[in-house]
């Protein structure tokens, strides 16, 4: 294992919808243009977005190939995202965890929690770090986030969670739901993990709907964010590693086939928000055994 902040860079090592119970397929309103002309949802495998054919071949090839990218770029993570998002990243993640119910005393995993950018924003709120678990299978990442901050690291990913039933409170995913190869097989490892009662929020960049959003979200995302992301770090990786941002998010299902995922594996008070049409938040709620599993939804 490598020590905290030794990993060297280059080498590998508010709109909201509600969902209650599977979402339906018969004649129903469009607000968001469900359902999807293909059949995302209710497959074998609910997969976040096909094979990326140039990237790797296969889907079991997925997993190996995103480390190696991550762990590769993992020292300019940070300072990407920094100006990318014109350095509101920090407050936003603080505010939306606690507009979800993150509070003091609360038991918190962060899965694929890179570099640490939303634990860190949790410890503000908790007060302290000691009841974070941050997960990531890159050990790149875990390396700059262990630099951090003073909480559990753990080496493993999203769909084979290593921990026991019922042991968070809070469950936090920052911009990372693309890089997991099922959805559904996710979610039920997030809600096995969750205590009765405990939240889930998954934060996601999500392509706009309309001609001129897309454009304007292509053009950034797809052209100038890699672009000045090599120009400003000189780094060929760092490049390739905002570049599969794009390509991930370009290809990524709707946030219905999202939305009836996290509702079939049995999670409740299921919803999306959106800020200005582009950042969703997921967040659902594992259902306490007096409540069944159909409670009334939570107002946010």
């Amino acid at each position: 294992m490598r020590e905290p902040g030794r990993f060297i860079c280059g080498k590998q090592p508010r709109t909201r919808i509600q969902v209650k119970g599977r979402l339906p397929t018969g004649n129903l309103q469009k607000p968001f243009g469900w359902p999807p002309s293909s059949p995302f949802v209710h497959l074998d495998e609910v997969r976040p977005h096909p094979p990326l054919k140039a990237r790797y071949e296969t889907l079991s090839d997925k997993p190996d190939y995103v480390n190696r990218l991550f762990d590769k770029g993992a020292c300019h993570y940070d300072g990407i995202v920094d100006w990318g998002f014109f350095r509101t990243g920090g407050a936003y993640r603080k505010w939306v965890q606690e507009r979800h119910g993150l509070k003091k005393g609360d038991r918190v995993l962060d899965v694929a929690c890179g570099t640490g950018l939303v634990a860190l924003a949790a410890s503000r709120i908790l007060g302290t770090a000691e009841n974070i678990t941050c997960l990531d299978p890159s050990e790149g990442m875990l390396a700059v986030a262990r630099t951090k901050l003073n909480a559990t690291f753990v080496v493993g990913r999203a769909e084979a969670l290593p921990f026991p039933d019922n042991s968070f409170d809070f469950l936090t995913m920052g911009y990372a739901l693309r890089h997991v190869t099922d959805l559904e097989e996710t979610f039920r490892e997030y809600q096995r993990v969750l205590k009765p009662g405990g939240k889930l929020l998954i934060l996601e960049v999500t392509k706009p709907r309309g001609r001129i959003p897309q454009f304007l979200f292509r053009a950034y995302f797809g052209r100038i964010y890699p672009t000045l992301t090599q120009l400003f770090t000189r780094s060929a990786d760092a490049r390739d590693m905002m570049r599969y941002y794009w390509e991930t998010m370009d290809a990524c299902v709707p946030p219905e086939a999202v939305l009836s995922a996290l509702a079939t594996v049995g999670l409740s008070e299921v919803n999306r928000y959106t800020q200005l049409g582009l950042f969703s938040e997921y967040t659902a709620t594992k259902p306490s055994p007096s409540k069944g599993c159909d409670p009334s939804h939570r107002h946010a």
